[in-house]
């Protein structure tokens, strides 16, 4: 039963992750959060950074990690089909309509149609992991700030956006402050 929950959930975030893995954020939460729990939120804010770190689409990355959680190596594996699967058929089907009718208007405007939606869950996603960063999954209250991770956020967007560092650097960087935080 556990397989075909994995594969199955993870078919319909392969089939519905439209815009990459940071849109397809807030629809794996809502499965592996929200209707099985079987990460809390801590541990897919967790999830969510390893399936970053790890070479390849973050989606992938999440489905492999969340089958080995669940169920082993055989998780793993159906969990990351089911993720699969779906673009396997969509780009398909869109490869063949686009080369067909690449000259279209219309297919222009569609494709302009859907950059929104994308940017709206690529927003929901990061202003979910803020929060758990910020207030460490409590209530949003002040006397629940979590001032280790709102530090450490404000100085890698700092060094990301202004500066311009290795991204890779900034994480580990963050991850060696943060232990040598959690370790004080």
């Amino acid at each position: 039963m556990k397989y075909l929950q994995l594969f199955f959930s993870f078919v319909q975030i392969g089939l519905f992750s439209i815009g990459g893995g940071y849109a397809a954020m807030p629809l794996i939460q809502a499965q592996v959060v929200e209707k099985y729990s079987w990460l809390n939120l801590s541990e897919f804010t967790d999830l969510v950074t390893i399936a970053e770190m790890t070479p390849g689409p973050i989606a992938i990355n999440s489905a492999t990690f969340v089958g080995i959680r669940i169920a082993g190596i055989p998780g793993a594996v159906i969990a990351t089909f089911g993720c699969i699967l779906p673009s396997l058929f969509i780009v398909s089907a869109l490869s063949f309509v686009y080369y067909k009718y690449k000259g279209l208007p219309l297919l222009d405007s569609i494709l302009k149609s859907i950059r929104p939606a994308v940017v709206a869950l690529i927003a929901s996603a990061g202003v979910s992991i803020l929060l758990q960063v910020i207030f460490g999954g409590g209530a949003m209250n002040i006397s629940h700030i979590n001032i280790t991770g709102t530090v450490l956020f404000l100085a890698a967007f700092v060094a990301l956006r202004k500066y311009k560092k290795n991204p890779i650097l900034v994480m580990g960087l963050c991850g060696v402050m943060g232990l040598f935080a959690g370790i004080i």
